[in-house]
């Protein structure tokens, strides 16, 4: 990258801001007092830009630092846990050929912003026992080479599935430009293991993070609830502290999915404060 990120930067996800043009991005890091943002690709599913094909001059232009691009599918659905595993990523099987031609859309939008990093859904990964697995972990070594052609790296994001599996995958496609993005409270949200645990078995793997809070779901098959950072249950300080034993040094990028944009901000004010004070106490 052009502009190179220090260890364990805080910043924001630009998603989060709900922000439809680039000065919007740039005023609202300002006044959030951060200037390293994790930027949507900006397809009109995730996250549209006013600039259009012009956004990556413009986000260059713009005076802040990327951290990497984030990409989301058309059709992507999550109302529920069980839509969205239907509908995320590279699941369905008969969405694979065009999720992967926007998956080239998106790497040509990565390079042109003079990035190496695309974070995504991969979708639910299936178990070793399942008949579909072949052909999705197929799938994914076809992503990762793509990904490799363009000099970037892809970084799943975790919750959909155990960190054993994802582990177990990893080591099964031997991809060196794979790796993970991890959310430690989409795990509680999908109810998929304890986050702290998770980052111990991805360690070595955990390229970028998003730092985001959340409760387990009270009845099974529902969404867990997601709360402002430090009022959930994955235990911010312990957390960064655990990220720094496993020797990740990447940025943590603070993610707020839910409420209207003033209140997101003011959420992911709350939460960069919790990440800096969790930072200087670890």
């Amino acid at each position: 990258m052009s502009n190179p990120i220090p260890p364990l930067v805080p910043g924001v996800c630009s998603w989060s801001l709900q922000v439809t043009s680039i000065p919007e991005l740039a005023s609202l890091m300002a006044q959030l007092g951060v200037d390293s943002t994790q930027i949507a690709c900006g397809d009109p599913h995730h996250a549209s830009w006013a600039e259009g094909e012009a956004m990556p001059a413009a986000a260059k232009a713009a005076g802040f630092r990327m951290t990497g691009a984030m990409l989301g599918f058309p059709g992507e659905d999550y109302t529920t846990p069980q839509t969205i595993k239907e509908s995320g990523g590279f699941g369905p099987a008969n969405l694979r050929h065009e999720r992967i031609e926007r998956l080239k859309w998106a790497l040509d939008r990565t390079v042109a912003l003079e990035l190496t990093d695309l974070m995504l859904h991969a979708g639910f990964l299936p178990e070793p026992d399942s008949a579909d697995r072949r052909p999705f972990l197929d799938t994914l070594a076809k992503a990762a080479q793509l990904a490799a052609g363009h000099g970037v790296t892809l970084a799943f994001e975790t919750g959909q599935e155990s960190a054993l599996l994802l582990r177990r995958t990893l080591d099964e496609l031997q991809q060196p430009n794979l790796k993970v993005n991890f959310d430690p409270a989409n795990m509680l949200l999908y109810d998929m293991g304890d986050p702290i645990e998770a980052v111990q078995i991805l360690g070595p793997d955990i390229r970028s993070v998003h730092v985001k809070d959340a409760n387990r779901p009270k009845v099974k098959g529902q969404w867990g609830e997601e709360v402002p950072l430090g009022q959930g249950e994955v235990n911010i300080p312990r957390f960064i502290q655990t990220l720094k034993q496993v020797g990740y040094a990447g940025p943590l990028m603070v993610e707020r999915e839910v409420g209207d944009q003033a209140a997101r901000i003011k959420d992911i004010a709350h939460g960069l404060a919790v990440v800096r004070s969790a930072l200087a106490a670890s």
